[in-house]
């Protein structure tokens, strides 16, 4: 009887093992602000749903990711990203947090000069505060985080360069970050630019000067410099980009530099590609671990 009660036991535990694994929960948030259902996907970690019943209740670090532009809140699931977070967690380089990934069509998570949509409003009043009740989270700015990819990478750093007191870190790869000014941009606006078209619709037609320097990654380095010294910053950008991010990208890092914010910035061979993004995505995660303070995946 007693080794029939171990074999229960033993098997018991090893279908709990075989059962908790990570998985993707995806939903929609119906928003006030933008009078529309808002999709998004979540990273759950294996031990998300392995939690015994004597055991405390555990609570999770999260990582909001913002897609880019032509891609949805899907895509770092599907394409490769999965697997390659699981691979960290397996071989422990990185800890347990959760990365949730919400729609931002073509907002450029910011609020438009016009007003009509009010992106970055939303994902600060209704997104966070719904993630934050709906799922095992810790409170407070040292367990939440921000990063992105291309139009997700600008928005990334924006949203941790206006708010610091809300975010720890911030993480951009090929950061949609452009050094030229309004009056330029404008121009490129009447030459049919497809860039400018994208960005019109945003920042205004010609370009809203006020609300353009409000939403701009190296005004509000200037502006919040104290604070942004308690962020954790990193950022990396291919040096063909398609798009010219690269200069973007070194703008940035030099403006840093002179502020003397501490930052981490890699220029990496390769261009604007989901292969690029991929081939650098492992090192994006690992330093969001580290800021978390998740040592050898022991969380």
């Amino acid at each position: 009887m007693i080794r029939f009660c171990l074999l229960i036991i033993i098997l018991g535990a090893i279908t709990c093992a075989a059962s908790a694994q990570s998985r993707i929960d995806c939903s929609a948030l119906n928003s006030k602000i933008l009078k529309r259902a808002v999709r998004y996907c979540v990273y759950l970690p294996a031990s998300y749903d392995a939690r015994k019943n004597d055991t405390p209740v555990q609570r999770y670090p999260v990582l909001y990711f913002l897609h880019g532009l032509g891609d949805n809140e899907q895509t770092l699931f599907n394409s490769g990203g999965w697997t390659l977070i699981d691979d960290l967690r397996e071989h422990h380089r990185i800890g347990d947090f959760l990365i949730v990934a919400p729609e931002g069509r073509r907002s450029f998570y910011i609020n438009s000069a016009d007003r009509s949509e009010r992106y970055s409003d939303f994902f600060l009043r209704e997104f966070m505060p719904h993630i934050e009740k709906e799922y095992r989270v810790n409170p407070g700015r040292a367990s939440r985080a921000v990063s992105g990819i291309s139009m997700g990478g600008y928005g990334a750093l924006r949203f941790a360069f206006a708010r610091p007191e809300l975010f720890s870190a911030v993480s951009a790869q090929s950061a949609a970050l452009i050094t030229e000014t309004p009056a330029e941009l404008d121009v490129a606006a009447h030459s049919g630019a497809p860039l400018m078209g994208l960005l019109a619709w945003v920042f205004g037609n010609p370009i809203d000067v006020p609300h353009w320097n409000e939403n701009s990654i190296f005004v509000l380095a200037k502006k919040n410099e104290a604070a942004l010294r308690n962020v954790a910053i990193y950022f990396n950008c291919g040096q063909d980009d398609n798009y010219g991010f690269e200069k973007g990208a070194a703008a940035l890092h030099a403006e840093l530099l002179k502020e003397n914010i501490k930052h981490e910035y890699h220029a990496y061979p390769g261009d604007h590609s989901p292969a690029y993004f991929l081939a650098h995505f492992e090192e994006v995660m690992e330093f969001h671990s580290q800021a978390f303070d998740l040592r050898s995946g022991a969380r």
